[in-house]
């Protein structure tokens, strides 16, 4: 059985005017569309105002006396000002939300040809959202505006039905995705689902993303490439702030989150905006998220929900509209266990939590990585590097094999291509230079494995990254931990004076504080370490490697 066909617009005031004969010698929209033999209309929904409701009257006569099979209702839809967006989408909608639709029996067209721009703006969002199960009906005059019926044009929004626009929106997510990979071509499955989940939120939610994994997995190099797509899209105004709050301690974490006033504490000289306000319209990227105290979290939790605080000394609260990505390296819901992080915070974090897997659990993608840093070099030096393909297929083997611990992650692969990069003579790196990269890696893990070499951070930080003065003093540090039972027993060692001056708080927290600015914890430092005091996890040893094949693999995901 055919569908009845069934019309839904607006009397034209202006278009369908004419109250005398002349009105026969004019274009009528509301007329034309019932007056195609080929394109019959079964029932015709009229909607006006009051003051219409003569007009209205006189186009049900005239459509009874053109198209007799017709049939006519009036709806009284009233408008005070029919230029206003937000009153007429609720007028309209509540009109679709009271009418009762029967799409197995009728079929429905929307005529936008009547009726202000806002109203057909209105339309087109209703049948989008599939408040009204239609389509669009677009009338034309006829040629040299004659009286008669009209060219009409049928849209359907039903985007899934357009290929073209299906493979534009398919390409769209494509290239987003790709953009927060930084362009490297992944092979992980599990890595791009969990990118393209985080493209499909970054694109429609302003709520607060939480990123988890190890230090070097690519946390801030992923925030910052949210921030760059979401402005891409218009959807922020204002900057990338980013902040580790590892380095934050006491008044100084207050200040530089939240601001101060002028004489709040010594040193105080001049007001201060504090990243929150810097943030503005823009997003933060509160790194190591769970170093922060007690005090800074309740007040990171209160501007997330409220969009306001308090800065340090001031009678007065600052507000700021951001979106917030926190990172950790840590394993947040256990410190809500210990009473160490807040756990209405985290249940607010957690709303989208993503965990950045280690470079070792995608030992797929080291190859495209190869590539990417290569290219990064290129640009950074102006001469373009490669593998002779025996070097290449060296490196890749030895960086995909249980052998290659990447205990920095990214930032060690980045790192071993960067130096191989250089060293190559002629722009081609040889398996000479593959060899030597693999017995430095080799021996870096291996003192990080046993607790040998000159100060025992081998293996943990890049040491050409820090001055010679950190070194020396982070060295002690990690000494001083693996040795003790506990981080408390470590702080009390390392802070004893200080603590009987009464001069420190919490010695645990200042030591977590202090490693996690090198990208350490005492749970990495105490993993690593057996009874005795050495490092001697099995994960780290790395006997027999000398005897394996000289194999190839990747460059770093940038912190990506």
């Amino acid at each position: 059985m055919d569908k009845k066909r069934v019309v839904i617009g607006f009397v034209g005031t202006s278009l369908d005017a004419g109250m005398d004969e002349s009105r026969w010698k004019r274009w009528r929209p509301n007329i034309a569309v019932c007056q195609s033999p080929a394109y019959p209309v079964d029932r015709l929904e009229l909607l006006h105002d009051n003051h219409s409701e003569a007009l209205a009257r006189r186009l049900a006569e005239d459509i009874a006396l053109v198209s007799p099979a017709t049939a006519v209702r009036r709806n009284v839809v009233n408008l005070k000002d029919p230029w206003d967006f937000g009153e007429v989408y609720a007028r309209l909608h509540e009109f679709a939300r009271g009418y009762v639709f029967a799409p197995d029996e009728e079929d429905y067209l929307v005529n936008i040809t009547t009726g202000t721009h806002v109203a057909q703006i209105c339309w087109f969002l209703l049948l989008e959202a599939r408040y009204i199960p239609g389509r669009i009906l677009q009338l034309a005059p006829p040629h040299r505006a004659k009286a008669g019926s009209a060219a009409h044009t049928i849209i359907d929004l039903d985007l899934s039905r357009y290929d073209q626009i299906a493979r534009r929106f398919s390409a769209e997510r494509e290239e987003a995705a790709s953009f927060l990979k930084s362009g490297i071509g992944t092979r992980n499955a599990a890595f791009n689902a969990m990118i393209d989940q985080i493209e499909r939120i970054a694109i429609r939610s302003k709520s607060p993303f939480l990123l988890t994994g190890p230090t070097g997995a690519g946390k801030s190099q992923l925030a910052r490439r949210i921030y760059e797509l979401k402005r891409a899209r218009h959807q922020l105004e204002g900057g990338y702030v980013e902040v580790n709050c590892a380095t934050l301690r006491g008044d100084q974490a207050m200040s530089a989150l939240f601001g101060h006033r002028k004489g709040a504490f010594t040193g105080a000289v001049q007001d201060r905006p504090g990243l929150l306000k810097s943030a503005h319209k823009g997003l933060l990227f509160l790194d190591e998220i769970g170093e922060l105290g007690a005090d800074e979290q309740a007040m990171i939790l209160r501007a997330v929900e409220e969009r306001r605080f308090l800065p340090v000394g001031s009678d007065r609260e600052a507000e700021s509209d951001f979106q917030l990505i926190a990172g950790s390296n840590r394993d947040l819901l256990r410190d809500v266990e210990r009473g160490a992080f807040r756990e209405d915070l985290l249940a607010r974090l957690n709303l989208w939590t993503f965990q950045l897997p280690a470079l070792r659990d995608r030992p797929e993608d080291i190859a495209p990585n190869i590539e990417f840093e290569l290219r990064r070099h290129a640009d950074a030096d102006g001469a373009n590097v490669s593998f002779n393909r025996e070097a290449r297929e060296a490196y890749l083997a030895f960086a995909t094999s249980p052998a290659a611990l990447w205990l920095a992650n990214f930032r060690d692969l980045s790192a071993s291509v960067t130096r191989m990069a250089t060293l190559a003579p002629q722009g081609r790196i040889t398996t000479q230079i593959v060899a030597d990269e693999i017995a430095r890696l080799e021996a870096r893990w291996r003192r990080a494995g046993d607790g040998s070499g000159d100060d025992g951070l081998e293996g943990l930080i890049d040491a050409d990254a820090i001055d010679l003065f950190d070194r020396v003093q982070l060295a002690k540090v990690v000494e001083t931990c693996r040795r003790s039972a506990n981080l408390s027993a470590a702080g009390r060692a390392l802070f004893g004076a200080s603590r009987q001056e009464k001069s420190s708080g919490n010695d645990a927290d200042r030591l977590r504080k202090y490693l996690a600015r090198f990208g350490l914890s005492f749970a990495q430092l105490k993993a690593m370490t057996g009874s005795t005091g050495n490092l001697a996890e099995s994960a780290y040893r790395h006997k027999g490697t000398a005897g394996r094949a000289r194999r190839s693999g990747g460059a770093g995901d940038q912190d990506a």
